[in-house]
């Protein structure tokens, strides 16, 4: 019995440690090739594996898609988690540590925002792919959002409408990751991040200054 689950256990985590090894290549393929040029013969050649391989774990260029949108989604989701546990105790420490996320290497990285854009151009069509950033983005903006209003109450700022600070800085995040995809050999991740600070500091100089 001992070793029946002992072979279980391996087989499962040989099965994730397979389906994960294919998302990355899924991953790596839509960021040179595009979501509609991907095919599952390219995800296969680029794992180092035979297409049924694929069609065993996936079945469907569908599902394989679905899945890697969800991984994506889930790695951001779960640095976010942790970064929020991990920062100060204060709003405008947390605040400032999910900011700062935004622009490490681990979440921008030009490969992974070629394929979240590829993805974001989907949406409208895709139903799934909506539904996976519409619950990812909402998180976000509800504790993004909650940390605004208490710095909002702290210093008593006057006419500060939390929702817009949280929108203007999600579209000023947006703009400078498409910065880094489309101008590499002039994006500079500080100066990035600075940009997102001077924004900071302009909204709620009381609890950020220079």
């Amino acid at each position: 019995m001992a070793r029946s689950k002992l072979e279980m256990s391996r087989r499962t985590a040989a099965r994730a440690a397979r389906r994960q090894q294919l998302i990355d290549a899924t991953m790596k393929c839509i960021a040179r090739k595009g979501i509609g040029s991907t095919t599952l013969a390219d995800v296969a050649k680029e794992a180092g594996l035979s297409q049924g391989i694929v069609n065993l774990h996936f079945l469907t260029k569908e599902n394989l898609l679905n899945e890697t949108l969800q991984c994506l989604a889930g790695e951001y989701q779960a640095q976010f988690e942790s970064t929020l546990a991990k920062s100060g105790p204060g709003a405008a420490e947390k605040l400032l540590a999910l900011v700062e996320l935004d622009f490490r290497p681990s979440i921008c990285d030009r490969r992974k925002l070629a394929v979240w854009f590829a993805f974001w151009g989907e949406v409208q069509s895709v139903p799934t792919y909506r539904k996976i950033c519409d619950e990812l983005d909402k998180h976000y903006d509800q504790e993004m959002v909650r940390l605004c209003e208490s710095l909002i109450t702290e210093a008593r700022y006057e006419d500060l409408d939390p929702v817009i600070v949280c929108d203007a800085l999600s579209a000023m995040t947006n703009g400078l990751w498409l910065s880094c995809l489309i101008s590499p050999k002039t994006w500079d991740r500080h100066k990035a991040k600075e940009a997102a600070m001077t924004y900071l500091r302009g909204v709620f100089p009381e609890h950020y200054k220079k």
